[in-house]
């Protein structure tokens, strides 16, 4: 199977010049200027963030954080044997190559079209089935209404989307009456904070409370890259308001033993503060 195309995980450096000495800045940018900059910013980097992560991720392990929090022990999703998956922002669909393991029917959705081509590379190198791929924008899911039993996200999508709002709406749409979505991102604690593994990363420089995005421009100004900052209570106000039902949020201590560092992710600051908040509800 191919890439079916429908349309078309760090936290905020707040640096000068980020690594592509593109400008770093702090503005609004609207949903289109972040969807084209996120397909175009992981089509691009999607080479080095596997050659880089890809031993951690492995070819199907369902990781939801760098913390190493894994599915197989957590299970946030509940039972997935016979059931319908929806992963959003899969990269290379390492997770849904794990439930395709466990007898799930996942389907991996990314906007990067790069990244879905890894995914197909892992797939042909291990010979075994592809995962069913489709390349579209999580804010308007190519799905019927209530395709599928579960949805879940591993760090993507959601901070990219400009509108988490009609995203949450979008995810409730496709599932079936109570199916869970669960997805985790960047705790929104650490917006405050700079985004580096040691000593400096421990002071807050920034607000928590300040929701512009953090953009990435080239010297035309066009944005190369989105992030955008929701607080704890955005982020359930957008669930409830879409018709999820919270049922959990996990905030993953950072495990003994675990010294593998992932950008602004170490084992100094993950003892002292949250990295990442992993969100568990249920449609109505």
């Amino acid at each position: 199977m191919g890439i079916i195309t429908v349309a078309t995980t760090p936290p905020p450096d707040l640096h000068d010049l980020d690594d592509d000495g593109d400008d770093a800045v702090r503005r609004h940018a609207e949903a289109d200027e972040s969807s084209r900059a996120s397909r175009h910013w992981w089509d691009r980097n999607a080479d080095e963030y596997q050659d880089e992560h890809g031993e951690f991720l492995g070819d199907d392990r369902f990781t939801w954080c760098p913390e190493g929090l894994d599915e197989a022990d957590a299970r946030l999703l509940g039972e997935v044997a016979g059931r319908s998956v929806l992963e959003i922002g899969a990269g290379a669909a390492q997770c849904s190559r794990w439930l395709l393991r466990r007898d799930a029917r996942p389907v991996a959705m990314d906007i990067s079209y790069r990244q879905l081509q890894h995914s197909r590379r892992i797939d042909l190198a291990r010979g075994t089935p592809p995962v069913p791929v489709v390349q579209a924008d999580a804010a308007v899911l190519p799905f019927a209404d209530g395709s599928f039993d579960l949805a879940c996200s591993a760090y993507g999508a959601v901070p990219f989307s400009a509108d988490t709002a009609a995203l949450m709406r979008e995810v409730h749409r496709v599932l079936r009456p109570g199916g869970r979505w669960v997805f985790s991102v960047t705790h929104p604690i650490r917006w405050a904070f700079p985004d580096e593994p040691g000593v400096e990363g421990l002071t807050a420089v920034a607000s928590y409370f300040d929701r512009t995005p953090y953009v990435e421009e080239d010297d035309q100004g066009r944005a190369t890259y989105v992030e955008h900052h929701r607080t704890v209570g955005d982020r359930v106000r957008e669930l409830v308001g879409a018709g999820f039902r919270l049922l959990d949020l996990v905030e993953p201590e950072w495990p003994e033993g675990h010294e593998q560092e992932w950008g602004g992710w170490s084992p100094l600051r993950g003892r002292l503060i949250p990295g990442t908040a992993i969100f568990v509800t249920e449609r109505d």
